[in-house]
């Protein structure tokens, strides 16, 4: 049965972080562009895929079966390394384990975090935002240890690990201490050459 694949979103975080797992899991996909600016995430047709108005959202269609529609960019990337073959999860249980642990890590401790600063910035209150950056940083920067004896995050193999901790490092590569991070610069250059990694770089790019 032919399975296809819709990514609404926009060059956000969140949508990128979708689109790469899409990529890195080999599952073709249409891109289809949301666009934020004029509002096109509050229209009815929008909302009747996603009532809270968010980027990204994946369709999966398969003939004569309703679509599966999912609307949270960490359950599209687990949803897509579920996905036959398996690119982005390893077979043994004790090393899925550590896959799931160190993304949730990236999730929870760096990612909500950025975005509760930059919350905080719009909000106006500077001092609040710039307390979340520096813990978001500091959290980052200790990742080092995950990449001082492995290749990537969580082992050997790339996945859904470096995925969270890719686009996020790419976001403030500027604020951080390289010369303090051998390991992570070693790491976040050779995730940054991932062919798959690049083109859901750009996936929401114009034209």
């Amino acid at each position: 049965m032919k399975t296809s694949y819709e990514l609404y979103g926009a060059p956000t975080g969140n949508c990128i972080r979708a689109a790469i797992a899409l990529e890195e899991a080999g599952l073709p996909y249409a891109v289809r562009p949301v666009d934020l600016a004029s509002g096109e995430h509050r229209s009815a047709a929008y909302l009747a895929l996603n009532p809270a108005g968010k980027v990204p959202v994946l369709i999966e269609r398969q003939q004569n079966v309703p679509p599966v529609v999912i609307a949270q960019s960490n359950a599209i990337i687990l949803y897509a390394a579920e996905r036959p073959p398996g690119r982005l999860l390893p077979d043994d249980s004790l090393a899925r384990s550590v896959v799931y642990e160190r993304f949730f890590f990236f999730v929870t401790d760096v990612i909500a975090v950025s975005h509760a600063a930059f919350f905080l910035r719009g909000a106006g209150v500077p001092a609040g935002q710039t307390l979340l950056v520096e813990r978001m940083l500091a959290a980052l920067e200790s990742a080092e240890r995950y990449v001082s004896d492995s290749a990537y995050m969580a082992g050997k193999t790339f996945s859904i690990a470096d995925i969270a901790a890719f686009t996020i490092t790419q976001s403030v590569k500027s604020q951080l201490p390289w010369a303090r991070l051998p390991n992570l610069r070693r790491w976040y250059e050779q995730v940054e050459a991932r062919p798959a990694l690049a083109r859901g770089l750009k996936a929401f790019d114009p034209g």
